[in-house]
């Protein structure tokens, strides 16, 4: 690396560029202009307009160690210690899953039953089950201003996260998290059920891209032996607690398999409405049921 007093934010973006590259990092160039931006604190535009600026003793400092560890795979969104979900900002630890755009679809589903339901004029009850940062049921709540939640999870670290991002998005008064195992001990009725639950397969794990298998907690990953584990528990004691609907996230091409899921342990002889949601890749990406009455 040049000399300190040398490095420019134009010459620092080249610098991880070619080291980004060679870890094998896609798109290297737009991944080191991002590293440039969050060790110096300026919006990537500044590279471009004023790459001859120096970084500084601590910005390159900043810089050097933020290159090292997205070099070594680490997300980007886990070294800043924050992802930006459906437009907010959601503070993450290592005991919480990294929030995905996919997921968005889940919020997507639940507005539109939302709408169908009239849950925008009336006071609902939500239960997010595995919150993690809570960004499920955070958004949900500022999305729909007289809803009430519950976030449970069987990590108290996870809910410590999700505790400080009510605070900060102004919500501690309407979100509640405890410590709960699936619906373990859960009381009360809810309208709402929603879950990002674990959905990979125990043997996919070890496959998995490194940045998720590495750094992602392997609690919020690991659905069992096909995956499904947690679908069930979940839907064993859905008739205990619903009196709506269940919005569920589900892996590709386990649409089928969950919805039969649900079929076998909470419809059993009652009918049931089932809708499908797909996430921008055209996958099925939630599953949503509700009892006929």
């Amino acid at each position: 690396m040049p000399p300190e007093d040398s490095v420019s934010l134009g010459e620092a973006a080249q610098i991880a560029q070619r080291a980004l590259a060679a870890a094998g990092i896609e798109d290297a160039a737009r991944e080191a202009r991002l590293v440039v931006s969050a060790a110096s604190g300026l919006p990537t535009g500044e590279i471009i307009v004023r790459p001859k600026q120096p970084l500084g003793h601590d910005v390159r400092e900043r810089f050097e160690a933020m290159l090292a560890r997205r070099c070594a795979n680490e997300p980007l969104s886990r070294i800043l210690g924050e992802r930006e979900f459906y437009g907010r900002l959601f503070a993450l630890s290592p005991a919480t899953l990294d929030p995905r755009p996919d997921s968005e679809t889940l919020i997507e589903a639940v507005l539109a039953i939302a709408e169908r339901e009239g849950w925008t004029k009336h006071p609902i009850r939500i239960l997010d089950v595995g919150t993690g940062t809570g960004c499920l049921l955070l958004t949900l709540l500022s999305e729909l201003p007289m809803a009430t939640g519950l976030g449970t999870d069987v990590s108290e670290e996870a809910l410590d996260t999700a505790t400080r991002n009510a605070a900060s998005l102004g919500l501690a008064k309407r979100a509640a998290f405890a410590r709960h195992d699936a619906l373990d001990g859960v009381e009360g009725a809810f309208d709402l059920i929603i879950s990002n639950p674990p959905y990979i397969p125990s043997g996919e794990i070890p496959g998995l891209s490194p940045a998720v298998r590495d750094f992602d907690p392997r609690a919020a990953l690991d659905g069992g032996e096909d995956g499904l584990s947690i679908y069930r528990r979940i839907a064993a004691g859905l008739d205990r607690i619903l009196k709506g609907w269940v919005v569920l996230e589900v892996g590709a091409g386990q649409a089928d398999a969950v919805a039969s899921v649900l079929q076998q342990e909470f419809v059993k002889t009652r009918e049931a409405e089932v809708c499908r949601y797909l996430d921008l890749g055209g996958h099925t990406r939630c599953v949503a049921m509700r009892l006929q009455s």
